[in-house]
């Protein structure tokens, strides 16, 4: 920007204007400065690089509004966490299952995990046959994303809410 720019001539372009050509920099800075604007490179790895005469604190400005516009219309996903172990009785499974099927129909998505513990790590086969216990449980109204992998010490599985 400005005196920062360090190569011998532009293609410039006047904000909202004409375009001067191909100009010195000295020229390019001087018709910015007549006109009370900064000169910005705008793409610098063309031959001859391209350079703008432009109000530089207005276009942050507009660039912050229309990245705060795309931040507003993001969707964020709110992802809760079910652990289980591997001991889990039958009757705390459906407890666990009621409260992923109310978090699939808020439209949440539930990432369903079993944490293997000491000597349970010698067969983590069993973390999977839990998680393949539950699935059946939530499959009418959820899709399963990501089918149960291990991964470290935890067997995980992550469903989302049907469309």
């Amino acid at each position: 920007m400005n005196d920062d720019i360090r190569v011998p001539e532009v293609r410039c372009n006047v904000d909202g204007a004409e375009s001067l050509g191909i100009v010195s920099i000295d020229e390019a800075m001087e018709k910015a400065n007549e006109l009370g604007l900064d000169l910005v490179l705008i793409a610098p790895d063309a031959k001859p690089p391209v350079a703008k005469i432009m109000d530089y604190g207005k276009y942050k400005y507009q660039e912050e509004k229309k990245q705060k516009e795309q931040r507003k219309n993001q969707v964020k996903i709110d992802v809760k966490e079910i652990k289980l172990s591997v001991k889990i009785a039958e009757n705390d499974i459906a407890y666990k299952v009621k409260h992923a099927r109310e978090f699939l129909e808020q439209g949440k998505h539930v990432k369903f995990r079993v944490f293997l513990k000491g000597r349970e790590m010698a067969n983590p086969e069993a973390a999977k046959d839990v998680l393949l216990r539950i699935w059946p449980m939530v499959e009418d109204i959820a899709v399963m994303e990501k089918p149960p992998k291990f991964e470290g010490r935890y067997y995980n599985m992550y469903v989302i809410p049907q469309k």
